[in-house]
C-alpha cells in the first residue's frame, strides 16, 4: 500500500504533470475533498479506469473519516487530493493523512508536487519570500481585527487567502492598517483573465471598488513586509 499526496490543477488543466496523471491513473482509491468536483476533473484530463471515490472534507465526520481509512486495506495505490491545488495545504487533507499515518504507520506517504497558489502568488510578488509566512483563509470574526493589526509590524511578507464575499472587507481594513504599504492580489490564477496587480493597500481597495466586476473567484493577497 502506498497514499500519493497528488496536487491538482488551481485553474489550468496544463498544470497537472504527467506524473500526477500517471498516479491518479493508477489509483484505486481516490480520497477528495469534493468528489463531484474530482470525478469532472478525471474526466477532462482523460482519466479512465474502475475507481472508488470517496470523500474527505472539514465537514467530515468521525465516522466517514472512519469508512475512508478503513477502505484503504483493500488498496494498493491510493491518491489524496483537494478540490484544487495542494491537499493539506490550507486544507483539511491535513486531518486524513494525520490519521492515515497513526492507522498505518508503516505505509509510505508520498508527495506528487505541483500548483499551489501560495507560493504561485508569492513567485510573482517581486516581495522578499527567504522569509514569509501563510495565513491560509483569515478569521470571519473572532481574532479578525488582532491579526490585521499585527501585520502593521511584520518585516516578512505575509500570504493569505480570501473569498469573493469578504474581499472587500479585508482590502478596506488592510487599507486602514497597511496605508502605503504595497500588496499583490492574485485574481484568477492561471485561468484565462488572470491577473496580479501590485499597488499599495488604499489603490489596491479603490481598484477593487472601480472593478466591481471583478469581485470574483478565489484571491490570494500577498503583503510586502514593513521596511
Amino acid at each position: 500500500m502506498i497514499l500519493y499526496v497528488v496536487a491538482t490543477p488551481i485553474g489550468n488543466l496544463a498544470d497537472c504533470s504527467p506524473r500526477a496523471i500517471k498516479i491518479l491513473s493508477e489509483a484505486t482509491l481516490v480520497i477528495a475533498e469534493d468528489t463531484r468536483t474530482t470525478g469532472q476533473l478525471f474526466k477532462l484530463l482523460g482519466i479512465e479506469g474502475k475507481k472508488q471515490f470517496l470523500s474527505s472534507h472539514a465537514q467530515s465526520s468521525a465516522s466517514s473519516m472512519d469508512r475512508a481509512l478503513e477502505a484503504c486495506k483493500e488498496h494498493e495505490v491510493i491518491a489524496l487530493v483537494t478540490d484544487a491545488g495542494t491537499p493539506a495545504i490550507s486544507d483539511p487533507g491535513s486531518f486524513f493523512i494525520s490519521h492515515f499515518r497513526a492507522m498505518y504507520p508503516e505505509v509510505p506517504v508520498v508527495p506528487v508536487p505541483g500548483p499551489s497558489a501560495v507560493i504561485a502568488a508569492l513567485s510573482v510578488s517581486g516581495f522578499a519570500s527567504s522569509h514569509f509566512e501563510f495565513l491560509g483563509f483569515i478569521p470571519h470574526k473572532k481574532g479578525r481585527q488582532t491579526l490585521f493589526q499585527s501585520l502593521q509590524e511584520k518585516d516578512h511578507t505575509v500570504v493569505m487567502y480570501e473569498s469573493p464575499h469578504r474581499i472587500m472587507k479585508t482590502l478596506e481594513t488592510l487599507a486602514e492598517v497597511l496605508d502605503e504599504r504595497l500588496i499583490m492580489v492574485g485574481r484568477e490564477m492561471t485561468k484565462t483573465f488572470e491577473e496580479y496587480p501590485v499597488l499599495t493597500a488604499k489603490a489596491m481597495l479603490q481598484y477593487y471598488t472601480e472593478h466591481s466586476d471583478k469581485v470574483r473567484g478565489e484571491f490570494v493577497i500577498v503583503i510586502s513586509p514593513r521596511v
